[in-house]
């Protein structure tokens, strides 16, 4: 007894299932309705359709009224703007897969970069791609094209593939290009579907004494799997119908696979393998029934149903001004995911999330809206799966990373994975944070520290982490800091007494006395939170785990220079800075101050300095004497105010003397 085993992906594809149905809906309502070339490669379709009243036409001449639908494997941009011109109105057909393609090469024709299409330059949908980059694409339908045709010189290519194009082949194709020293930006754009069917066509025929490929002589991706089936079965053979069957190809007990191109309806599948099935006395795996089924039951038959709460596979057709993602779902209603229920991250967009022809799993929510549309979100599945994935990492103790979208009383909001988690502000860092803003829109690392799936309730917490991280950044640096080196640091936190700096996990203290050789009142003057410092190691308490910074480079101590820049003797200018009982100190410049003695301000008896100076005053003053291991000089300003005269006198004297 033979056995048949029918490929689960063979037959119609969800593009071309669109366009069929796209069809026998509009030929009610439509009048006139047209086609340009045959909606899909499959005769026996195409036919009941022109029996119904679609007319199909290979140019737009005379056409001034009615629909105009367009195949399934897309046309060129002219063919648009003349039906538009002409008053048509258009019904686009166009695989979402295909449409792909024609946004890509339209949008990199426009950046300037050259196009390659790899496939068959014949075929309609190579020749629609083409008329989306003014034609001007250099088509490789071979190893043997890309080995010998003439690439002329660009910059970059984009490289775009038919969709039905065997991967295997795209791939040497692609090497050679490369060896060629083409530049390029390579688009993967074989259809999913048609890898699938390939793929399961591989298999199948390894494992079969007979293949059986359905599909019409002229559909590209039928003569594919022709193609992959005779080279790992010898007996294969390619139907249009059960009207092609030779059945002394088969005999009993032969293992009889078959698989069908993405324009064959299930009808036809089904009736082939029905008549194989009586012929050889065989029960047919995975079909039913074999009685008359007319088209409109074939497209119902071939539909899936669908329920409140299932979970399912589809296709994404278009996204919509309003980020509104159309979804086929092999339903008799395409799938509408609103804005609201794409993601629980409003900052994600839709559109530059998902293309038309991307797979995408989505939960139904109402099977019907009114409308007859089927409501679905992408959110509850992320919801779902995130939760589980949440929980487990709550059991495990796991870290999550989720990004913060709300700062909320109390504490942050950040999903994960579809879920929303509080962060309460106890738990952001290990020490209070005033402005939580800081943290929004950020991607952040933490435990789930309270979990109540019922009641939705998830805690997340950084504060062990955050302890956690900067207790191995301490133990790190206390194992490399050195008295005496440099570091750079952030400057973190500023009092009135000095900077905390942040040298990676560990804060180190810079006194107020040591943030400049001059004289400074607030730190404030010289530093700001969040600033970049170099400091200079004065002392390193690895027990105590304390650190003591610089500003001040021993290389640049004034006075060092003191002595010479001050000679005894000469008399500089300085400014009023402190007031003593005793004097009052002036400052020469930066971190060199001098003392004027009371008996040296003035030329009489000075009861206060205040009585004689102020604060801020520049006044010029003699160098009496200097110190500098001491840091001290001696300044008289009586003596700097004193006549020539008076001095020249007082010199006299002392030479007699």
């Amino acid at each position: 007894m033979s056995n048949i085993t029918v490929a689960k992906s063979a037959g119609f594809c969800f593009g071309v299932t669109r366009a069929v149905e796209m069809a026998y809906d509009a030929i009610a309502t439509q009048k006139p309705l047209y086609c340009y070339g045959q909606l899909i490669h499959n005769k026996t379709v195409t036919d009941d359709l022109a029996q119904k009243g679609l007319q199909v036409v290979e140019d737009l001449e005379g056409l001034t009224e009615g629909t105009l639908l367009i195949r399934s494997h897309g046309v060129g941009e002219d063919l648009y703007k003349q039906a538009k011109a002409q008053g048509l109105e258009i019904l686009d057909g166009t695989c979402p897969f295909v449409k792909k393609i024609h946004d890509i090469v339209h949008e990199k024709k426009a950046e300037g970069l050259g196009i390659i299409i790899v496939g068959d330059g014949t075929h309609p949908e190579v020749i629609g791609i083409n008329g989306w980059c003014d034609n001007s694409a250099v088509i490789l339908a071979s190893v043997e094209e890309a080995q010998t045709k003439e690439i002329p010189p660009m910059p970059c290519y984009a490289v775009v593939v038919q969709t039905t194009f065997r991967q295997e082949k795209f791939d040497k194709i692609l090497q050679i290009l490369q060896e060629r020293g083409i530049q390029m930006q390579v688009h993967q754009t074989i259809c999913s579907a048609t890898e699938k069917r390939q793929q399961e066509a591989e298999t199948l025929s390894q494992k079969m004494d007979a293949m059986v490929v359905i599909g019409g002589k002229n559909s590209s991706n039928t003569q594919k799997l022709v193609e992959i089936c005779a080279k790992n079965c010898r007996n294969t053979v390619h139907i249009e119908t059960k009207c092609d069957l030779v059945l002394n190809n088969f005999k009993r007990g032969d293992r009889i696979g078959v698989t069908a191109g993405a324009s064959t309806p299930p009808a036809i599948i089904k009736e082939v393998v029905v008549t194989m099935s009586e012929a050889l006395e065989n029960a047919v795996q995975n079909l039913e029934g074999s009685e008359e089924t007319t088209f409109a039951q074939m497209l119902e038959e071939s539909l899936v149903t669908l329920h409140t709460g299932d979970v399912v596979k589809g296709i994404v057709i278009s996204v919509s001004d309003t980020e509104e993602v159309s979804v086929n779902l092999h339903y008799k209603s395409d799938g509408i995911i609103a804005r609201g229920e794409f993601s629980s991250d409003p900052t994600v967009i839709p559109s530059k999330t998902v293309q038309p022809g991307d797979e995408i799993e989505v939960f139904v929510v109402r099977v019907n809206d009114g409308d007859g549309n089927v409501m679905l979100s992408r959110k509850r599945i992320e919801a779902q799966k995130g939760m589980e994935e949440i929980e487990e990492a709550y059991n495990n103790k796991a870290v999550v990373t989720g990004q913060v979208t709300q700062v909320v009383k109390g504490g942050l909001i950040a999903v994960v994975n579809g879920v929303n988690v509080f962060i309460p502000s106890s738990q952001v860092s290990n020490r209070f944070i005033e402005d939580l803003s800081v943290f929004n829109g950020q991607e952040l690392e933490f435990n789930i520290i309270e979990m109540d799936r019922v009641k939705r309730r998830i805690i997340g917490g950084r504060k062990a982490l955050v302890e956690q991280e900067i207790a191995a950044k301490r133990a790190a640096l206390f194992e490399t800091i050195q008295a005496g080196t440099k570091a750079t640091g952030t400057v973190s936190r500023l009092t009135d007494f000095g900077a905390f700096v942040d040298l990676g996990g560990v804060d180190g203290l810079i006194h107020i006395s040591e943030m400049s050789w001059g004289r400074i009142s607030n730190p404030r003057e010289v530093l700001k939170e969040g600033q970049t410092v170099e400091v200079f190691v004065l002392d390193v308490d690895k027990e105590k785990g304390k650190i003591s910074l610089s500003l001040k480079d021993a290389d640049k101590n004034p006075w060092k220079l003191a002595a010479e820049k001050y000679s005894v003797g000469s008399v500089v200018e300085g400014k009023v800075v402190r007031m003593v009982p005793f004097g009052a100190f002036v400052e020469l410049e930066a971190g060199v101050d001098g003392l004027v003695h009371i008996s040296q301000i003035a030329n009489k008896h000075v009861v206060k300095p205040e009585d004689e100076l102020k604060v801020g005053e520049v006044i010029k003053v003699k160098v009496l004497e200097v110190n500098p291991d001491q840091k001290k000089i001696s300044l008289s300003k009586r003596q700097a105010e004193a006549p020539a005269e008076a001095t020249e006198e007082a010199a006299e004297e002392t030479t007699e003397a």
